[in-house]
């Protein structure tokens, strides 16, 4: 056991804690021994002070073998249900003294066990070559009573397998090498910890006519998972999130490395670095104030909570202390918690002015409104985030999570459900035109977008009822037709709407986002541009003009329609004078194939003529269709 006791711990939210150990010691060395999960954060941050003005030589521990491993190339291991037998085999060769049963020594160099196989402790015989003779002694095994190892190696291994086989596979230990005499020694290190945990009691006293009065209470909750009893330590509870990490420094690393030939070269002279200027090591930790009382009371059965009485019966023993981007609560009463064991500590105990609310957010809580407690922090301490047990008039209404809350910052406690209010809410979107421009052959909209939420409110206590409703910020939109908003929160707006005793309320937000549109002008329609106009988004003059382009686009449409019909009638004529020529190709040129023939010749003359006349008519249809196009142009630049 160690003799540095914790004389303080800090414990975080992330899995570490900080342990100081100080004490008095006389001698060169100090033994700790640790888990093995925590040697990696041990050798990051392991910091020795000794403050009565000796020195630290260095520092000493285990390398990451197991048992197993360390004993590789030990001459002597032994077996736990054999040892001597084992010994006396490891020790074949060495030169040893036996003490035997009836007072004589044998000594020499052991030759060696014969074991029996029937009582091999009794009834095996140990063999020695007796020193400065060619005599062999052979003694059974039941008769030695001593052995003396007089080789160095032999008693060497003997004691290194020892030392090992009394280490423990999942611990550790590091030894503090210290210069001779008396020492006033700090060692400091942070370690894994479990995370210490905080919860809340709000205690709130309505007197009648009067503002509510609450109490809020804060209890930091933590364990001793450490392998000794913690007696009178300071503590300190930090709030935040530090950055912190796992870096292997214990397991060894060897990388492989080039293989380079050696030459033969003589430097001109050594050469040499400066070292770089040592940083100083940090000091011992500030003294804690002064122990202040804790009492507590306990509630009589049957009486309501007096939220002065209760305040004065538990009092905070921790004071707040801002770290930076942290807060720590440092508890000002010593602290013993035993090996194994968990505490709590009342770390908060403060008066509040909390304001009771309806909050209803459908994504939150559908149907019904929830009660809930918003006060700003006037504690003067950063609240780290934990249950909160709500007791109303010495009942308990409900509980929540308080969230992290910094020093005069608002929070919102929802701790109820209010059933006795229904809130429906109904969805509806829309595309409304807000105006209509013209431009090089576009029709450019602007429109917008249109949400409403419409809440039905139905309030069926006798009461009336006053409700925050939350309704989400959607980036981009806007709000109108629509009551101003009670407050803004940075995802959300509240509405503040009051519903009688058993009656029921509609209640809309509507919200809008402008965005740009454009549709080409030819393909608009004549209804369209009708509603345009009735609508009063075009004038007259420019409603005339965009008809006007409607007609031309109906005439060239009509013309290149005359042009595929055409095509088409082509098409046909070139099929008929493929067969005729295929059937032509199989007549006589006399007689009544000739003369058949002959009518052939006729159809295709025919259709040749047609096909020319077809060809003219495209050509004159395909001018029409450009000149008419041209006159889109100049109708499409007159408008601007």
């Amino acid at each position: 056991m160690t003799t540095l006791p914790i004389i303080h711990m800090t414990l975080y939210k992330h899995g570490v804690g900080y342990y100081v150990r100080r004490g008095p010691l006389e001698g060169e060395s100090l033994k700790l021994t640790f888990r093995r999960e925590e040697m990696d954060d041990l050798l990051k941050s392991l910091t020795v002070l000794d403050h009565g003005g000796g020195r630290v030589h260095g520092i000493d521990y285990d390398t990451p073998q197991s048992q197993a491993e360390k004993l590789t190339g030990c001459s002597i291991i032994l077996d736990d249900q054999r040892s001597l037998r084992d010994l006396l085999v490891a020790l074949r060769g060495r030169t040893v003294a036996l003490a035997v049963s009836d007072g004589s020594r044998v000594e020499g160099l052991l030759l060696g066990l014969d074991e029996a196989e029937e009582k091999p402790h009794k009834q095996s015989l140990v063999s020695v070559l007796r020193a400065g003779t060619e005599q062999v002694s052979v003694l059974s095994i039941s008769r030695i009573e001593g052995v003396e190892i007089q080789d160095a190696t032999a008693a060497g291994d003997l004691r290194f397998f020892l030392q090992t086989a009394l280490g423990q596979e999942t611990h550790r230990s590091i030894t503090i090498r210290l210069s001779p005499g008396e020492h006033d020694l700090e060692v400091s290190y942070i370690a894994p910890a479990p995370t210490w945990r905080v919860s809340y009691r709000l205690v709130l006293e309505a007197p009648e006519g009067e503002a509510v009065k609450a109490l809020l209470q804060g209890w930091g909750i933590f364990d001793n998972r450490l392998e000794e009893d913690l007696a009178e330590i300071s503590l300190s509870l930090t709030a935040g999130m530090p950055i912190s990490f796992v870096y292997d420094l214990y397991t060894p690393h060897t990388p492989e490395r080039p293989v380079v030939q050696d030459e033969n070269r003589v430097a001109a002279g050594p050469v040499m670095f400066e070292a770089a200027l040592a940083e100083a090591m940090p000091g011992a930790p500030p003294a804690l104030a002064a122990p202040a009382p804790l009492a507590m009371t306990r509630r009589s059965a049957g009486h309501a909570f007096d939220v002065d009485a209760m305040s004065k019966s538990v009092e905070s023993v921790a004071a707040g202390q801002a770290m930076g981007e942290l807060f720590q609560y440092n508890v000002s009463v010593p602290v013993s918690v035993g090996r194994g064991q968990s505490a709590m500590v009342p770390i908060v105990s403060s008066r509040l002015a909390p304001k009771k609310e309806l909050i209803y957010n459908g994504r939150k809580q559908p149907t019904h409104p929830v009660a809930t407690l918003r006060f700003d922090n006037t504690t003067g301490l950063t609240l780290e985030r934990g249950p909160v047990t709500v007791l109303e008039s010495g009942e308990y209404v409900g509980e929540a999570v308080l969230p992290f809350t910094t020093d005069q910052a608002e929070t919102v406690v929802a701790y109820a459900v209010e059933l006795g209010v229904h809130i429906k809410e109904e969805l509806q979107s829309r595309t409304e035109l807000h105006s209509l421009a013209v431009k090089e052959g576009y029709l450019l909209q602007q429109l917008y977008d249109i949400r409403q939420i419409e809440y039905t409110l139905d309030n069926r206590t006798p009461q009336a009822k006053t409700i925050l409703i939350e309704q989400p910020i959607i980036s981009g939109y806007t709000n109108f037709d629509t009551p101003e908003p009670e407050e803004t929160t940075s995802e959300t707006q509240r509405y503040r709407v009051e519903v009688a005793a058993r009656r029921t309320l509609k209640f809309s937000v509507r919200t809008r986002r402008l965005r740009s549109q454009r549709e080409t002008l030819q393909n608009q329609n004549y209804q369209g541009l009708k509603r345009y106009l009735d609508g009063k988004f075009l004038d007259k003059k420019t409603y005339d003009a965009l008809t006007a382009l409607l007609d031309v686009w109906g005439e060239i449409a009509k013309l290149e329609q005359k042009i595929k019909d055409q095509e088409q009638e082509r098409t046909k004529l070139y099929k008929a004078q493929e067969q005729i020529q295929k059937s032509m190709s199989a007549l006589a040129k006399e007689g009544e194939e000739g003369r058949l023939r002959g009518r052939y010749v006729k159809q295709l003359e025919q259709s040749e003529n047609q096909l020319t006349g077809i060809s003219q008519t495209i050509d004159q249809t395909r001018t029409e269709i450009e000149r008419k196009q041209t006159q889109i142009e100049q109708m499409i630049a007159a408008l601007g």
